[in-house]
C-alpha cells in the first residue's frame, strides 16, 4: 500500500473495557480488514487502538468493533494522523 493512501488512527475506548475480553475481540474484528497495528489496555481503565490502513478500511473495521463491543463502550476519543508503516500485523500488546 502506499503510504498516501495509508492512514493512521489512534482510538482510545473507556467505558468497561477491560476484563471482558475486548482486546482479543478487538484483534480478532481488525484480521478481518486490511490493517495494521495494535490494542493495549491502559493503566487508566482505557484500552488504546492504533490501526494504520486504507481510510474505508480502518472506518468498517471501527464500525465493526462499535457493533460487537459497544455495550462495553461509553465514550470514545479518535485521532487521524499519517500512516508510519511500522505494523506488519494486528496484534494485542501488554
Amino acid at each position: 500500500m502506499e503510504p498516501a493512501e495509508a492512514q493512521r488512527r489512534e482510538v482510545y475506548y473507556s467505558g468497561r473495557v477491560q476484563g471482558v475480553g475486548f482486546r482479543y475481540t478487538a484483534r480478532s474484528i481488525a484480521r478481518q480488514f486490511a490493517v495494521s497495528g495494535y490494542v493495549k489496555n491502559l493503566p487508566d481503565g482505557g484500552v488504546e487502538l492504533v490501526a494504520e490502513g486504507r481510510p474505508e478500511e480502518i472506518r468498517a473495521m471501527l464500525i465493526a468493533i462499535q457493533a460487537e463491543l459497544g455495550h462495553y463502550i461509553r465514550d470514545v476519543r479518535e485521532t487521524p494522523s499519517r500512516a508510519t508503516g511500522r505494523f506488519s500485523s494486528f496484534d494485542v500488546r501488554f
